[in-house]
């Protein structure tokens, strides 16, 4: 029997945590890099509706070396600060200019409206669209790189597929990407329920989201109506975990390139078979996120470390 997506009942657990936080000193460094995937409620706690340091500056300038900003894209029930502690310094500390939003939120006063990825992709993926055009405008670059966890793998391909959004992304970096959606908890029972119903496939409640990203839902099936969800002249990395317990199995993210499309898919247990990380770790495990940073820039690898720290 499908159960409410997690996300539902995350949306509620984050934003009774972000309200019992207390206040947390600040590091001397100014951008430290923690890679834990939980550090990111601290700092929307400190700053709530804020962005992390090092984000979301919008004087900053792309270098010869870094031509393009680098967009992150949260996941469901994730935001700006929560999701993307670990990697915002990571890459401004690499020298990118870097940006993220928080989409999709519930309308509400915070700590409510810090929970994003929880209104319908389509307009979420307006929501980004707006965004990247801001930043292009901002930093003078001709394209953005994208970086999304979870449905933020979704709502990019979205704007870009749908949208008209293909032109402005040359590298995107999925973690846990949703390509052909998941079956958890039986969830690719829902569209099927919902046509019974004569509902539309964003009638989950609290998460509108919810019912789009499963298999078989009219939105999935929409981003793979050519045959694949990838565009032809798009650099992807899909990176996913076999211990995804959200994209179920977690090879409905690691789908292979059609003849002419670039697509590298990573699995972080290949070579490191003690990484045991799941969905929501992947937003803070140094392995998981070396391995971002060498597809955003491949002419400086670094050497991708076995495990979680």
């Amino acid at each position: 029997m499908f159960r409410a997506p997690r996300a539902a009942v995350l949306a509620c657990s984050l934003i009774a945590l972000m309200s019992s936080f207390g206040t947390v000193a600040a590091d001397a460094d100014p951008l430290p890099e923690n890679f834990s995937y939980s550090a990111g409620f601290a700092n929307e706690r400190t700053n709530p509706g804020g962005s992390l340091p090092g984000s979301n500056d919008f004087g900053c300038k792309p270098t010869a070396a870094h031509p393009r900003p680098v967009v992150l894209v949260h996941g469901t029930a994730g935001g700006e600060q929560i999701t993307w502690s670990a990697y915002v310094p990571m890459l401004k500390n690499a020298g990118f200019c870097v940006f993220n939003l928080t989409y999709g939120a519930i309308p509400g006063p915070w700590p409510i409206s810090a929970v994003g990825a929880m209104n319908p992709i389509e307009s979420s993926a307006q929501q980004l669209g707006e965004f990247v055009d801001r930043v292009l405008t901002a930093t003078g670059a001709s394209t953005v790189d994208i970086v999304g966890h979870s449905q933020g793998t979704l709502v990019p391909e979205y704007y870009a597929k749908v949208l008209g959004g293909q032109s402005t992304i040359t590298n995107y970096v999925s973690l846990a990407p949703l390509w052909l959606g998941t079956k958890v908890s039986g969830g690719d029972g829902l569209p099927l329920l919902f046509e019974r119903l004569g509902l539309p496939d964003t009638a989950f409640p609290i998460c509108q989201a919810c019912g789009q990203f499963v298999a078989g839902s009219e939105l999935i099936n929409k981003v793979n109506a050519d045959g694949t969800p990838y565009l032809k002249g798009i650099e992807y990395t899909n990176i996913g975990t076999r211990y995804d317990e959200q994209v179920v199995p977690y090879t409905r993210g690691m789908v292979p390139g059609l003849p002419g499309y670039d697509v590298t898919n990573i699995v972080i247990q290949d070579g490191c078979e003690q990484d045991t990380s799941d969905h929501f770790e992947l937003t803070g495990t140094k392995r998981a996120a070396y391995m971002v940073l060498n597809a955003l820039d491949p002419t400086n690898p670094r050497e991708v470390p076995c495990g979680r720290e």
